[in-house]
């Protein structure tokens, strides 16, 4: 165990597309606080500060840095391959000044060891700190970039550079469901963010009838317009809770919605719903699966994650799919009856981000 004036440091370098990478990274930092009392986090990303501040229990550091373009976004379902060929024209080749000016960061905050979830920038900032670095991932930026090279050939050019940027990772751990799996340290279970009240007590406070089946409509943290919000009022007694829906917290009737940073902490309104209705994501699909709750999701049909995604809700969760187009216009609500209808999964309770906690403090503590 570490001692002395400085607390045991880590950085942890996350990309911000979406917000379902910081998502586990924060189911990580959590495990890994209960490995260490004294421990601290350096975060590096875009994603928002607050984002971190609902699950850290002590104090973390927030640096804003651009560590990845991942895709850029017509909406939360489809990609512009051009456009983001364009933003990665301006970050790739990585600068190696900007690279060495996070090198000196890190060293100057006393990191240890440095965690990166899809981020590959963090790898090069490892080997230029002299640091070890943990690449964690389900899937990797060259993979995903693969798919779109013929519609931008650009792209199969980043995907090189960025797969040799994650070959220099020191660790390397896949979590399930792995998109392409390889030779790795370890393979985990999937990893969620844990529930702090029970599920009666969120109903409670959201103030739905014992017995009312509770659905919940998320889009992972991207913006959405909810044209259908008017046609939830016929589908009483079901209620309705969308995150991410308004600015300030408003309910019509059945129907509840929240801002982003609503100070609901996620997890609770997963495990506390019937049925959750959203974009095949990475955090939602995870946090779902460890509810057991049924699962609507809408897919992505243009990114390659999506299939893989697809086949793992079809074998262990009680799902069904919902046409993009049929969510868009609200027209999914003719499913909603076949989804209550389905039997509730078990709750699960093995989190992989305690194997991958383990995996760390082994490297580190």
């Amino acid at each position: 165990m570490a001692t002395g004036i400085r607390p045991l440091s880590l950085a942890y370098f996350i990309t911000p597309h979406g917000f379902g990478h910081a998502a586990r990274a924060l189911s990580v930092m959590a495990a890994l606080e209960d490995c260490a009392p004294d421990l601290r986090f350096e975060i590096f990303t875009l994603t928002p500060e607050w984002f971190f501040a609902q699950t850290l229990r002590r104090p973390f550091g927030y640096h804003a840095a651009s560590t990845d373009i991942g895709l850029v976004q017509t909406t939360a379902l489809f990609e512009d391959a051009a456009a983001t060929a364009d933003r990665l024209a301006t970050y790739l080749p990585l600068d190696p000044v900007w690279v060495a000016q996070l090198a000196g960061q890190v060293v100057q905050l006393g990191c240890r060891l440095i965690l990166c979830d899809i981020a590959a920038v963090g790898i090069a900032v490892a080997a230029a700190a002299g640091l070890p670095s943990v690449l964690i991932e389900n899937f990797t930026w060259d993979w995903i970039y693969e798919a779109y090279a013929a519609e931008d050939a650009r792209l199969a050019r980043y995907a090189r550079l960025f797969a040799a940027v994650y070959a220099k990772a020191g660790h390397h751990v896949q979590i399930e469901p792995v998109c392409q799996p390889r030779a790795c340290d370890l393979v985990t279970a999937p990893i969620s963010r844990e529930p702090r009240l029970a599920p009666d007590e969120v109903r409670r406070r959201l103030e739905v009838p014992a017995g009312a089946p509770l659905v919940l409509i998320t889009m992972g943290g991207v913006p959405w317009d909810y044209t259908f919000v008017p046609r939830l009022a016929t589908h009483a007694p079901v209620h309705f809770v969308i995150p991410g829906a308004s600015l300030r917290p408003e309910r019509h009737g059945n129907t509840l919605l929240l801002p982003a940073n609503s100070g609901w902490y996620h997890p609770d309104l997963v495990q506390a719903c019937d049925v959750v209705i959203g974009k095949l994501g990475y955090s939602t699909l995870a946090e779902t699966y460890r509810a057991g709750a049924r699962f609507g999701y809408v897919p992505r049909p243009r990114f390659r994650e999506s299939v893989v995604f697809e086949r793992y809700a079809a074998e262990n969760m009680p799902s069904l799919r919902l046409a993009g187009e049929c969510f868009a216009s609200g027209d999914w609500l003719a499913q909603l009856p076949d989804l209550l209808a389905l039997s509730r999964g078990p709750i699960k309770t093995a989190n992989g981000a305690h194997q991958l906690a383990a995996y760390v403090a082994g490297l580190c503590f």
